[in-house]
């Protein structure tokens, strides 16, 4: 039987708090809402993020892509949500086994939301059609990270500069 005191016990504690990693700390969603992303890239928008771009804004763009989801023919094969403190991180979970299992799967779902996001006004008029990708609409509305899960083992993490 091993004997310490509540100091001891306390030291330990802090102690092992400071060896778990930064990352770790700062990505409370992992583990909660997709398992440790596989993989992780970078991507480097076109556009800046718009002044009046804030958590209202980010939600109301969630809530919108939501409706049009569930207002299909069918069922949605993936949700969308925004978390973080200033719903800054966006959240794809596939709700079907055997889709959004793959990095390729989830490039071609972000292929088609580009194509979306290409047709929409605001990039229409500001001539960013040709080469905006749906991650520009992210930046443009501020999101700083993508992370796209089949909801059970795969996950991918785009972080948006």
């Amino acid at each position: 039987m091993i004997h310490c005191t509540r100091g001891a016990a306390a030291a330990a504690l802090v102690f092992l708090w400071l060896l778990v990693p930064a990352a770790a700390a700062e990505d409370r969603h992992e583990g909660y809402y997709y398992p440790k992303p596989q993989t992780v890239e970078t991507y480097t928008a076109r556009v800046a993020t718009l002044p009046d771009s804030d958590r209202t804004r980010r939600i109301g763009f969630v809530t919108g892509l939501t409706q049009q989801l569930l207002g299909g023919r069918y069922a949605p094969s993936y949700a969308v949500f925004a978390k973080g403190e200033e719903a800054e991180k966006l959240i794809v979970v596939g709700l079907v086994d055997g889709e959004l299992d793959t990095l390729y799967r989830a490039r071609a779902l972000f292929a088609n939301l580009t194509a979306v996001a290409r047709v929409t006004p605001f990039f229409r008029e500001n001539t960013l059609a040709e080469q905006a990708t749906f991650f520009d609409l992210l930046k443009l509305l501020g999101f700083v990270q993508v992370t796209i899960t089949d909801g059970d083992g795969f996950a991918h993490q785009v972080l948006i500069e």
